[in-house]
Formats: C-alpha cells, sequence, structure tokens
C-alpha cells in the first residue's frame, strides 16, 4: 500500500467512445473542492485516458493514478481501488454524481464500519424510492440493496476481503452469472458484483441501512416516475444557481447521481472552479 493521506475521495475515469469520463471526474473534482472540507480527490484511469490529462486536470486531481486497462468488462477496473487508494479512508463515488453541500459529517457515521456501500436511493424529491424496476435480479437472488455510486472503505481486513471477493466475482463471471436466477447480463456491473462481494462477506460488516441518509439521488427515469425513453432534463425544470441544482424547483440536498453525461453545463464547471479557486 502507498497511502499518502488519512482520508480522500476517488473515481475512475476510464474514457469509452461516447462518454468523456475524465472530464466529468474533472468537474466532480472542482466540485469537491468548492463543496467539502475534506478536498483530497484522485483519479484512477487507464493509459489510454492518461495520454489526454492536460495541466488543467493536474490542477484538479491531487493524485493520478494510472494502471492497466480493464480485461473483465467496462467496470472490472472498480474492484483494484483497494489497492490502488492513495488514502487510508477513501469515498468512492462514480464520476456523474455532484454535491451541493457537505457531507463531511458522514465520515463520523462511515467509520462504524470498515466498509459502507450506500443502502437504497432517492428520487429528486428527496424521498427513499420504492421502485424496483431495475433491481430483480437483486429480488430474486436476495441481494442487499446496495448502489456502488457512493461508498467508503478503509485500510482493513474487512475491506481486503471485501475487495479481493469483487476481483473474483469480476475474473469469473460466467460462472456466476449461470449461479444467479434470471441474470441475463453479459457482462458484470458493479452494482450487482459489490452486492455479491457484501452477502459473501457479511452484508452486516458492509453497509449500514439503518443510517438512512448514506444514499444519493439517482436520476435515472423510474425512480422518478418518468418515461424510460424520456430525458429528465426535458421532463422537468432543472435548474443551477450557486452551487444548488434544482430540480421542478426543490433543492437537491442529497448528492446527485445525474447519469446523463450531457448534463453538466460550463456554467457548472466555471462556477465550481471559482468556488475552488482554480484557474
Amino acid at each position: 500500500m502507498n497511502h499518502q493521506e488519512q482520508q480522500g475521495f476517488l473515481t475512475f475515469a476510464a474514457n469509452t467512445q461516447d462518454v468523456d469520463y475524465l472530464h466529468l471526474a474533472y468537474l466532480q473534482a472542482l466540485n469537491i473542492k468548492a463543496t467539502q472540507k475534506i478536498k483530497s480527490f484522485a483519479v484512477i484511469v487507464d493509459p489510454a485516458t492518461y495520454q489526454l490529462i492536460e495541466d488543467y486536470h493536474r490542477q484538479a486531481f491531487d493524485y493520478i493514478i494510472e494502471t492497466p486497462a480493464s480485461t473483465t468488462g467496462p467496470y472490472g477496473l472498480e474492484a483494484q481501488a483497494f489497492w490502488l487508494t492513495p488514502f487510508k479512508e477513501t469515498i468512492k463515488l462514480e464520476s456523474d454524481l455532484l454535491f451541493t453541500t457537505s457531507i463531511d459529517h458522514w465520515w463520523t457515521a462511515f467509520r462504524l464500519r470498515d466498509v459502507v456501500l450506500s443502502t437504497g436511493c432517492r428520487n429528486y424529491l428527496q424521498q427513499l424510492s420504492a421502485s424496483r424496476r431495475y433491481r430483480k435480479l437483486f429480488d430474486d437472488n436476495n441481494l442487499p440493496d446496495v448502489y456502488n455510486g457512493l461508498m467508503y472503505f478503509r485500510y482493513s481486513k474487512t475491506a481486503a476481503d471485501f475487495f479481493r471477493c469483487a476481483a473474483e466475482i469480476f475474473n469469473n463471471w460466467s460462472a456466476v452469472q449461470n449461479a444467479l436466477l434470471n441474470c441475463r447480463d453479459p457482462e458484470p456491473s458493479t452494482d450487482v458484483v459489490y452486492a455479491l462481494a457484501a452477502d459473501i462477506v457479511g452484508r452486516e460488516l458492509c453497509t449500514l441501512p439503518s443510517v438512512d441518509f448514506i444514499n444519493f439521488v439517482h436520476m435515472k427515469p423510474s425512480i422518478n416516475e418518468y418515461p424510460e425513453t424520456a430525458s429528465f432534463q426535458d421532463m422537468y425544470v432543472t435548474e443551477f444557481d450557486d452551487g444548488m441544482i434544482r430540480i421542478n424547483n426543490i433543492n437537491q440536498y442529497h448528492p446527485i447521481h445525474y447519469h446523463e453525461k450531457d448534463f453538466p453545463t460550463k456554467e457548472m464547471y466555471d462556477h465550481f472552479r471559482s468556488m475552488a479557486g482554480i484557474c
């Protein structure tokens, strides 16, 4: 291990033909520096994405960690987080997630466990979602209702066991897929892999469902009751004002997993760059 700091945020950015994840990670880094007291930010990139990093990225990223491209599907790198993070305590995020307020007090709750996967999600009304449209595989296989979009882990045996287990699932997905009920996923998703790993290691060691604020607003259609073929940006009035994101005039105080990769605007980049004091 090569820990450089006690606490910090971590994300992955491996660009695809359709999505510039590096640019999303850059906005997230600016956002964290503008909204959080703990501001250190690390990004893990594959070699192709590393070649795209410019000086302005380096101003926002405290750590840039290059690692070989995944051979186990688009999310296979995720299982390496434990060994690559520069922090003893890490909040790992999906790159398309933004904060509007500080969650620094969450660190205290996280420390009740060595691994904490966020449980459930919220709609834009800030309500815990009851939708199961995207969770049929979880329900059929009695898996914990966890989301990898926001999770915590610290340097510990439990975390090492969890990520070793996740790596084994990624590496042996065909066998795992055949063992699951009604699984038609040709490639493993991180949500499913982490739910399985938590079930194997012990969900009581990897979740804090009683702490119901450790989750985020997820803007997927069914969670917010709009058509699957539509965009929430077309269905609802979305506004960005002084760092706050509003949807249908409702302030989004929980972290928002905007999901639609064209949601960030130049105004967001400029605002958070200014707040973070980065030219």
